[in-house]
């Protein structure tokens, strides 16, 4: 009898084991599933470049089909006047608006949307660009192909 209730005891932990492992897993393969970019933004990647000094910088995440960003930046020559991501094009090239940031434009610009599949294949395939407008340069002042 107390062999039984060993190997019952035995058994039922493993099962437990087996089943947390599992949850690991799940939650590896979830945070895996989560694509996170940092995009540097000059004034040299901008087509054509301009002589603007402002830098700035664009956390970018998408998880399935949710797209996050945070924009920071500085040295602009006068207020953003807006912002977006830009798509499909590759470094050199320039697109139509894809996602505009929408809100405040002031430093870091945050925002969320959902996104198509086949715009998270192109984001994911260094095919949009992060791009920050102002009066001086309305074509883009900074720009950053997401990467």
């Amino acid at each position: 009898m107390n062999m039984r209730r060993t190997a019952l005891a035995v058994a039922l932990a493993s099962s437990a084991l087996a089943l947390g492992a599992c949850g690991s897993m799940m939650k590896s393969d979830k945070m895996m599933m989560a694509n996170s970019m940092t995009v540097p933004l000059s004034a040299a990647n901008e087509v054509p470049p301009n002589s603007s000094s402002a830098s700035g910088s664009a956390k970018v995440e998408l998880d399935g089909s949710t797209l996050r960003w945070t924009v920071s930046y500085s040295g602009t020559t006068g207020p953003v006047t807006a912002g977006h991501f830009h798509g499909p094009a590759l470094p050199g090239s320039n697109a139509g608006v894809v996602v505009p940031f929408t809100g405040s434009m002031a430093s870091p610009i945050s925002g969320t949307a959902t996104i198509t599949p086949a715009q998270a294949q192109q984001l994911k395939s260094g095919m949009w660009y992060v791009n920050l407008h102002t009066a001086a340069h309305p074509g883009g002042e900074i720009r950053g192909q997401v990467k």
